[in-house]
């Protein structure tokens, strides 16, 4: 299917009515929350027998339904490193959802758009709140400043996937190595693919 502009997997999952392990597993390509944002027309894969929902779900969506970014305008003499460790993200998501290296500069007042977790943790993850200085806003229209009040989270279970290590479970869910290491009884650092993992903060 062909899409006219970013669109957020979830939404995708939720018009085809799989989960979006399902739409991520036919758009391996696909390493984020989204289709590309900076490329119209992207053909995207839906599974058989559910093109026609979603085309017409498509056809009805308004641009505000079909993602939302985080948007973060830069201060000052800040860099992608400084900016990375205040968001938390890593550099090197930072850069490559702005189309830059990670060595690049950046100017005060750049607006740059603040990567999410991959699609496979958002599919057991609550959203998490963006800091006060991060704004929220389609793809058009303006800004608004989204609260910075925490929301209350539920335990979460996650499925270790190929590649994971605790390392990257723990940056991806905000949590320590330690911490899931204590919840899930584990002595040592090893994770195989399959294992379901407790996640509590």
């Amino acid at each position: 299917m062909t899409v006219p502009r970013a669109i957020d997997l979830r939404r995708v999952a939720e018009w085809t009515g799989v989960s979006i392990d399902e739409i991520q597993a036919l758009n391996p390509e696909l390493r984020r929350w989204t289709t590309p944002v900076k490329y119209s027309d992207f053909q995207l894969k839906v599974p058989t027998g559910t093109g026609a929902m979603f085309q017409a779900r498509l056809a009805e969506a308004a641009p505000s339904d079909m993602t939302a970014l985080k948007w973060y305008t830069v201060r000052g003499a800040e860099t992608l490193s400084t900016i990375a460790r205040k968001l938390k993200v890593s550099r090197g998501d930072l850069a490559e959802a702005n189309n830059l290296s990670v060595k690049s500069r950046v100017r005060k007042g750049q607006e740059l758009i603040i990567p999410r977790a991959p699609t496979t943790l958002l599919a057991g993850r609550p959203e998490r709140t963006a800091p006060a200085e991060v704004a929220s806003r389609p793809l058009t229209g303006a800004a608004t400043v989204a609260s910075a009040t925490p929301r209350v989270q539920s335990p979460i279970v996650y499925r270790v996937k190929r590649g994971d290590t605790l390392s990257s479970i723990a940056r991806s869910f905000d949590t320590t190595v330690a911490r899931i290491k204590t919840v899930n009884n584990l002595r040592g650092n090893a994770v195989v693919a399959g294992a379901r993992l407790k996640i509590a903060r």
